[in-house]
């Protein structure tokens, strides 16, 4: 946690309520040439996050999770919390392109929303 609040403090994002959480994101930005590694799986999730400097600019970010609580699903709030997210790493980082590994189609439905609501390029693992 300590490294991804260096990177960037929107890497961690949630949305809570008086009860605690609703929604938890976590973004990695990180250069292209670690995003393309870890596409084609010469490394893994932690070596991306292992492998990424601090305080350069980066290219990309690495859309690593998105937890929504069923009673905050279908809001539109885990899209919009992301978007946001993004446009904060945005202001300081030259970001192009968006990339994930899903493992629902819900979840590939949703990077792809995002990705085109952020102008975003979209690769999938």
């Amino acid at each position: 946690m300590i490294k991804l609040n260096h990177i960037h403090p929107s890497c961690l994002t949630e949305l809570a309520d008086e009860n605690g959480p609703l929604i938890w994101i976590l973004m990695i930005p990180t250069t292209n040439s670690i995003m393309e590694d870890f596409i084609k799986n010469k490394i893994t999730e932690k070596e991306l996050l292992d492998n990424t400097p601090l305080n350069i600019a980066y290219q990309s970010i690495y859309l690593c999770s998105a937890t929504t609580l069923p009673e905050a699903r279908n809001k539109g709030k885990t899209k919009e919390l992301s978007i946001n997210a993004i446009k904060e790493i945005q202001k300081t980082n030259p970001i192009e392109n968006l990339f994930v590994w899903p493992f629902t189609k819900a979840g590939e439905a949703l990077a792809t929303t995002i990705a085109n609501a952020s102008l975003l390029k979209l690769l999938i693992k």
